[in-house]
């Protein structure tokens, strides 16, 4: 069996690791990867493992992604902290999830479901990670924040933008209303639709129905102007700039 980790938390690799040598004393762990990058160009270069240990959040942006850029055709058992938003679809499709802190039986289950699969499930695996996680993020999520002295449901919809400053993360409202919420940008941004968001910078996601216009800036970088007011000038990375183009065309076909 060989098995390939991406994961970008070193305590939680190391974790796993340990727990898959105890397991699965057999196990050959190919590679570990700490981003989108790295396992793109990884899976473009290896032959598939048979199996891979895939963190849904990493420093570079979700984990998702990975499959938009190139054929996985290696089953995935997903890791990720938010059990709310895991993708619950996996469990009953054949593609599992683990919460962190990860632990031994949960491996030991999940790696045990992945041995009963037949060669035809594990062939049909990556277009089934596509179409789920497609239908998971589409689908309309709400956050539960605190507002005055209520608590009140706020949907994906409702938001414009999110921002970080000082540590603290607010929702923007097109009502011109600010939530604050109790997860960081990086957690939103694998939570919010990839279609309808985009990670503009270290400090904004920004809804495209709320673009109202972008314009050229310094550096061959772009400026995203809203329909709402914002706390700063929102700046595209020129790094970015391909991908926010991207982003916004798909949104007008």
């Amino acid at each position: 069996m060989k098995f390939l980790i991406i994961e970008d938390e070193t305590a939680a690799a190391k974790n796993l690791r340990s727990i898959l040598s105890t397991i699965t004393p057999d196990a050959q762990i190919l590679d570990t990867l700490d981003t989108i990058v790295d396992s793109v160009e990884w899976f473009k270069n290896n032959p598939a493992p048979d199996l891979v240990f895939m963190d849904i959040h990493l420093s570079d942006g979700e984990s998702f992604k990975i499959f938009d850029k190139v054929a996985v055709t290696s089953p995935v058992i997903f890791t990720t902290a938010y059990d709310q938003y895991a993708l619950k679809a996996f469990q009953t499709n054949g593609i599992d999830y683990l919460l962190k802190p990860l632990q031994e039986k949960e491996v030991q289950r999940a790696v045990e479901k992945w041995r009963l699969l037949t060669g035809s499930d594990r062939k049909d695996y990556a277009e089934k990670v596509g179409n789920m996680v497609s239908e998971q993020q589409d689908e309309k999520q709400s956050f539960l924040v605190r507002f005055r002295d209520k608590l009140i449901p706020v949907t994906q919809s409702e938001i414009a933008f999110c921002y970080t400053s000082e540590e603290k993360v607010y929702a923007y409202g097109y009502n011109g209303e600010r939530y604050p919420m109790e997860y960081t940008l990086e957690a939103l941004q694998g939570m919010l639709s990839q279609k309808r968001f985009y990670r503009a910078n270290r400090q904004f996601i920004i809804a495209r129905q709320a673009v109202v216009d972008v314009s050229v800036w310094f550096g061959s970088r772009l400026s995203v102007n809203l329909k709402v007011d914002i706390p700063e000038k929102i700046i595209v990375p020129k790094a970015r700039v391909p991908e926010f183009k991207q982003w916004l065309k798909i949104g007008q076909e």
